[in-house]
């Protein structure tokens, strides 16, 4: 099965069947009948892009409801770690951090649901990452951890001093302060 259950109630990691020959590739980065199949039900509206230099950390973000958004995450170029926590009140996960590997060697792709902050760092000297949501981006609906949250103990895999992080994202608030929604939903 291309999926990998997570300890983290919703959350999967999604490893496509790549078939590869003397002329390159190609897998399937979505099927609506195979996520289905799995569990993940949800329409596609948005895709967003991003190219991003080595160090750095974006993130972590969500949005409120009524305008949340579970993600598909992947990366075109190079190599993230890409990072969520789960901010669902009453969840068995609540407030734990859950990171992987993503790059465009490996192929990897981690399906996000509603209720998670979610974030990434770039180890390789550029990436591109694309990702799907089930929302729209609505601004006054963001939400969002400061990265460095003593509390979180995130290693980004950045070395000290070289973090490249937006003056926004450096004002998020901790885990303990942000602006929270979610509850859980078993």
């Amino acid at each position: 099965m291309p999926f990998i259950q997570t300890e983290f109630p919703g959350l999967l990691v999604y490893e496509p069947v790549v078939f590869a020959d003397s002329r390159g590739y190609f897998f399937e980065s979505f099927n609506d009948r195979l996520f289905r199949a799995e569990g993940f039900h949800t329409q596609w509206v948005q895709d967003n892009q991003s190219s991003s230099a080595y160090g750095v950390i974006r993130g972590l973000h969500y949005q409120l409801p009524p305008h949340a958004q579970a993600k598909v995450v992947r990366v075109l170029q190079g190599v993230i770690l890409d990072v969520v926590v789960d901010i669902r009140r009453g969840s068995p996960t609540w407030g734990r951090v859950f990171s992987v590997e993503l790059s465009a060697e490996n192929n990897k792709q981690l399906l996000v649901p509603r209720g998670f902050a979610h974030g990434f760092s770039v180890l390789s000297e550029k990436a591109e990452v694309l990702y799907k949501c089930d929302g729209f981006y609505n601004r006054e609906s963001e939400g969002g951890i400061i990265y460095n949250d003593p509390a979180l103990k995130i290693d980004w895999r950045i070395p000290a001093g070289n973090e490249i992080v937006s003056d926004k994202d450096l004002q998020l608030p901790p885990l303990a302060n942000c602006l929270n929604t979610f509850t859980f939903q078993s």
